[in-house]
């Protein structure tokens, strides 16, 4: 089984057909909520593809276009729906378009995220674009080692950092032409691997959308840099997925 550990089917279009063709493909789908409204999406989703495992949280950026009365709601909401959930996600910090003002904020807010997590013992998928420093500092502040760093392009001692708190790295289909993911795959023990579309972004021949059966191309990149066979990695972050997802 492959799996496609993040991505965002409450965005894509023709759902049903996308998760037909991961199924095709034998390739299990992790869908992420990125706010109130899309957490409610990826819920039905969830209703009507049982199969279909999701997380949900508040994207970054998100976190600041509503009050902290509805961050703690939406908190309690997912707390709420614990049973239906395998993970936090996908939440974070977010510089890109933000100036350094919002930083404080985004760290209080992500770490109601990461006490959510440890508190539901889920693994919690982060988001650190232009933050990347800021957001290894917070999360190695509360000693929890269920993170799964979504499409990471931090420094590579970071990337280092990473490795010996011993979180997992979740490497995109855009693997395939960048230079810093197929880095980290040199990297990275196969232990601390995932993989992951992020569709309906990041597609690996850089179109649009991306979808979930893509994922394979990660794995391909990840054979390919280790030297081992598809199969050997396939087996591998399956393993990884259940021990982090599965073993609560």
């Amino acid at each position: 089984m492959f799996i496609d550990v993040h991505s965002h089917l409450d965005i894509c279009e023709e759902v049903s057909t996308k998760i037909q063709n991961a199924k095709k493909e034998n390739v299990k789908i992790v869908t992420c909520g990125i706010n109130p409204e899309s957490n409610r999406k990826t819920l039905e989703i969830k209703k009507e593809f049982p199969k279909v495992e999701i997380c949900l949280g508040i994207y970054p950026t998100d976190t600041l276009k509503i009050s902290d009365k509805e961050i703690d709601s939406e908190i309690k909401f997912i707390k709420s729906n614990k049973d239906k959930i395998v993970g936090i996600g996908e939440v974070g910090l977010d510089l890109k378009e933000n100036e350094e003002k919002t930083l404080q904020k985004q760290k209080d807010n992500l770490s109601k995220f990461v006490k959510l997590a440890k508190k539901l013992n889920k693994p919690i998928t982060i988001h650190s674009r232009k933050a990347e420093e800021e957001c290894v500092n917070l999360l190695e502040s509360f000693g929890y080692n269920k993170i799964i760093m979504h499409c990471f392009s931090g420094k590579i001692k970071l990337v280092e950092k990473i490795l010996e708190n011993n979180w997992m790295l979740s490497i995109p289909t855009s693997v395939k032409h960048s230079e810093q993911f197929q880095k980290v795959i040199e990297l990275a023990p196969i232990e601390n691997l995932l993989c992951e579309t992020d569709s309906p972004f990041l597609h690996p021949d850089k179109k649009f959308p991306n979808e979930p059966k893509n994922v394979i191309e990660s794995y391909k990149k990840i054979a390919e840099i280790k030297k081992i066979s598809l199969k050997e990695v396939e087996k591998k972050l399956e393993e990884n997925y259940r021990k982090l997802f599965k073993d609560n």
